[in-house]
């Protein structure tokens, strides 16, 4: 069983989101940025999320993404199911084509696992994963990095300004 990048991705950003909430809208490119995920990759994982209710976007100046629903209200499942991804256990994808066509032995068992996974990951909000010391501390050092950049842009805007003149 594997999760892929899109399921990974999806979930990473929504917890960014999540995250930044009380900051107004959030932009893809800040997302981007502090998460390195491509903003064209970012721009199609939110589609499906707003398709699928979970975040709204705010037009205009300012604007941006937010959840649509309070955070305890959106499992990580949901979110993975919302980009179409599966945290899939079985080879054949549940089509119980496993091998030469037939259902393999050990059918019942993977799909067993799978639902175990996925009751596993319903079970885990938003405002849990946002609770945990770790995913706050990885925040908090994502954001100062992302400052720090801010930062030194304006100092160097400011002094080739100065440098112009």
């Amino acid at each position: 069983m594997r999760l892929t990048t899109k399921g990974r991705y999806a979930v990473t950003a929504m917890l960014d989101l999540a995250l930044h909430e009380g900051r107004g809208p959030i932009s893809l490119a800040d997302i981007s940025e502090r998460q390195g995920i491509s903003l064209s990759y970012l721009e199609q994982l939110f589609a499906k999320l707003r398709r699928n209710d979970l975040v709204k976007s705010v037009r205009g100046p300012g604007g941006g993404y937010q959840l649509n629903h309070e955070q305890c209200a959106i499992s990580v499942a949901q979110v993975i199911d919302a980009v179409n991804e599966s945290v899939e256990a079985t080879g054949c994808d549940r089509q119980g084509d496993c091998q030469s066509g037939e259902t393999c032995l050990t059918h019942h068992l993977w799909c067993d696992l799978s639902n175990q996974i996925h009751a596993f990951l319903n079970g885990i909000s938003l405002a849990d994963l946002v609770a945990r010391n770790d995913v706050r501390e990885v925040a908090a050092r994502q954001d100062r990095r992302q400052t720090g950049k801010v930062f030194l842009t304006s100092v160097d805007s400011l002094l080739n300004d100065k440098a112009a003149v």
